[in-house]
């Protein structure tokens, strides 16, 4: 009888798995860099699939997303859709003709953000090879209790920044606080100063050999080192993580970096209000952009395998209620016409993106193959500004013989 039964239930599970229907859905890898918004972009996959039944999304994450798609491209293994950072390498990718042209593709994007993603580099004039789905501001983070206490207003000019510092300083209260044990840390205030202190056909003037960082850097240079001249003595040997810990507990009034940092920060529970202000370079407000980038760029494969589903996919993420959503838990900017967010700290930053009175980050266009964070780092370190400007000019003469030769 045992066996029988055995024999039997044996006859019944091979019946049932037999009768289970096949999973006949588009199955979609959708891979991202950003371990902050796995939870974010699972809920938006939730939505997307119970709208889109015949499609399967799976994200995958990895932080090393660069070296990770590079590794693929050799292989020939692209994701279906590709969510990533809007930077260089970016660029380089796009120019080689890597990723989808969306210039057919209705956009609900700002012109303005689209074009800093379109200036890092694309396949052929009048393409589109990303889109952007999250912005960031890069300005100064400030403690609005500090600035309150000691009688001090975001500054709108370079004078009223050393103004501002000089304040804080005489009252015992470190200015800045400096990371630079984290070479990148530099990065947001180098930006910042290269947007606005230094010609904005600068690099591709440098690129047809019409000027050179020795002639067009040094003003960028000299306030560079004076904005780090106002951090704390301990600043070479403090990392991103202690700034923004450090930070959190009102030991600085401001910190250079970008929105970015914001959700680290939140995570050490400040007991005060944060606020943000563009860094301006001269003396003229009007005269102040503020940096920004593409903190989440959507792509696809330059031919993708399911190009229906792939770019269902996108459209669901590009819809305004999606990027405004994501922007509002992840502290970013929704690249959308006429943006909003609705984040007391970026409140700042937002007339700059109202007013289109955004460009990109000068690094994202200075080659990968140029050291500049430890350029700038050793700067910071031995004040040699001459050394930094002539290192700048050969590491890049350099770059561009390699790319003729």
């Amino acid at each position: 009888m045992k066996r029988t039964a055995l024999f039997v239930a044996g006859v019944l599970l091979i019946t049932a798995c037999a009768a289970q229907p096949a999973d006949t859905r588009v199955t979609l890898e959708f891979f991202q860099f950003k371990p902050e918004a796995i939870e974010t972009f699972d809920r938006i996959i939730r939505d997307f699939e119970a709208a889109n039944p015949g499609i399967h999304v799976v994200q995958n994450h990895t932080p090393t997303a660069e070296s990770a798609i590079r590794a693929r491209l050799v292989k020939d293994d692209v994701p279906d859709v590709m969510a990533l950072n809007g930077n260089g390498v970016f660029g380089e990718l796009a120019s080689a003709g890597v990723f989808y042209d969306f210039s057919g593709t209705p956009s609900r994007v700002s012109p303005p953000i689209q074009r800093i993603l379109d200036d890092l580099g694309v396949h052929r004039a009048g393409e589109r090879n990303g889109m952007p789905f999250a912005s960031n501001g890069n300005g100064v983070i400030y403690n609005k209790d500090l600035f309150e206490r000691h009688g001090v207003r975001p500054p709108t000019t370079w004078p009223e920044v050393v103004a501002a510092a000089r304040t804080f300083e005489a009252a015992g209260v470190t200015p800045f606080y400096g990371t630079l044990a984290d070479a990148w840390t530099v990065l947001p205030a180098f930006n910042a100063l290269a947007a606005n202190a230094a010609p904005p056909d600068f690099f591709a003037r440098r690129a047809a050999g019409r000027t050179s960082f020795a002639a067009a850097y040094p003003a960028v240079a000299a306030k560079l080192r004076e904005l780090f001249g106002f951090t704390q003595p301990d600043r070479h040997s403090r990392t991103y993580e202690d700034g923004n810990l450090a930070f959190a507990q009102g030991k600085a009034a401001m910190y250079l970096q970008g929105s970015f940092a914001l959700p680290a920060i939140a995570t050490s529970g400040p007991r005060f209000e944060i606020g943000t202000f563009a860094l301006p370079a001269t003396g003229d407000p009007a005269a102040t952009w503020l940096v920004s980038g593409v903190d989440v760029a959507l792509t696809m494969p330059r031919e993708p395998e399911h190009p229906r589903e792939s770019l269902a996919f996108i459209d669901h993420l590009l819809r305004p209620e999606v990027m405004t959503a994501y922007a509002r838990e992840q502290r970013a900017v929704p690249p959308i016409e006429n943006a909003a967010s609705g984040d007391p700290a970026l409140a700042g930053l937002m007339p700059y993106f109202k007013e289109g009175r955004l460009t990109g980050y000068a690094d994202h266009h200075i080659p990968l193959a140029i050291p500049l964070e430890q350029l700038l780092q050793q700067f910071l370190i031995d004040g040699d500004q001459a050394r930094l400007l002539r290192d700048l000019d050969r590491e890049w003469d350099k770059v561009a013989a390699r790319s003729t030769s």
